[in-house]
């Protein structure tokens, strides 16, 4: 705590000196002019690159409203982002591996997701600015800060929301993957091999599971390609990083490996499946009481003891005045 008063002690030396001030103010704007320029030059860059313009004549024009939108959105962000796609490439294939847990397996998907936080770094800066500081008063260190705010915040959404998204995707996949494994049980013992099992299990559960069910059909196209089914069961396991599918495919693997029958794998990776979840919903259900001791002690006993024991002490303060 005391280091961030000695972080923001200058800034409270500066705002009383108006000169200092007015300086400090100019110098943001500056900066902020400067990072809309760059960003604005990439753009240009990489729309009047010579291979992405011959590359996005390829395309097919069909498509709907919707998929047009998302590719120029793609023309103006993608250019932004690409340049600031980190080189190291550690750091790029985890940028990589989360955005396809995420559902983005575009090409593109990680030049949108750094322009995208490029353009949330220096657009609310520059509102702020252009829209909040000339038309409320405020103070200058509260109009410097509020700047400051807004792009850290702006730098730390995309983050954000690619967090989320991964949490999301992951209990959908997690919730759906009961029904699968029930489904692929019955059209193994119906006498379907693996891929033909996914294959119609993903046709099945695209209305009530669609994220497990695309990524089933990921799985069958991948196989319909030439790809050798444990090389495909080892990419639906990184692409989804679900604990519950892990263990599905190392099941599947070994079942393959030593030759055991993939059907009465299924079943009874299903039911030590349902036990997993049985005892995961006890779980749940026996830190009911503690998490309810909390609101029962701060919330319902005050309003409790208002009522029962009010009277009483308002009766005996009345008595002890009047003796």
């Amino acid at each position: 705590m005391e280091s961030l008063i000695q972080w923001f002690r200058p800034l409270g030396d500066l705002q009383n000196n108006a000169e200092a001030m007015q300086l400090l103010f100019a110098c943001l704007l500056g900066l902020a002019i400067f990072a809309l320029l760059i960003a604005v030059m990439f753009v240009v860059m990489g729309l009047s690159d010579p291979l992405r313009r011959r590359l996005r004549n390829l395309e097919p024009s069909g498509g709907s409203g919707a998929k047009n939108a998302q590719s120029g959105t793609w023309e103006w962000l993608g250019p932004m982002g690409e340049r600031l796609v980190p080189s190291e490439e550690e750091a790029h294939g985890r940028i990589a591996q989360e955005l396809r847990r995420a559902g983005k397996r575009s090409p593109g998907a990680i030049n949108l997701f750094f322009g995208l936080r490029l353009l949330l770094l220096v657009v609310p800066p520059l509102l702020v600015l252009l829209l909040v500081v000339p038309f409320v008063r405020l103070d200058p260190l509260v109009s410097v800060m509020l700047m400051i705010c807004s792009s850290i915040m702006g730098y730390l959404l995309p983050r954000y929301w690619l967090e989320k998204t991964i949490k999301r995707r992951t209990r959908l996949l997690r919730r759906g993957l009961p029904d699968a494994l029930d489904l692929l049980v019955v059209c193994s013992e119906a006498g379907l091999g693996l891929a033909a099992a996914i294959q119609r299990v993903a046709r099945d559960l695209e209305i009530s599971h669609p994220e497990l069910a695309n990524e089933l059909h990921m799985f069958g196209l991948q196989s319909r390609a030439g790809m050798d089914s444990k090389a495909a069961l080892r990419d639906l396991e990184e692409r989804t990083g679900v604990d519950d599918i892990r263990g599905l495919v190392t099941t599947l693997l070994q079942s393959m490996r030593f030759g055991t029958s993939i059907a009465m794998t299924l079943r009874l990776y299903a039911a030590e499946l349902r036990d997993k979840r049985t005892q995961e919903a006890e779980e749940k259900a026996a830190m009911v009481s503690t998490k309810m001791l909390f609101p029962l002690i701060f919330c319902v006993f005050p309003s409790f003891f208002v009522v029962a024991l009010g009277p009483p002490l308002l009766g005996a303060m009345a008595a002890l005045g009047g003796r």
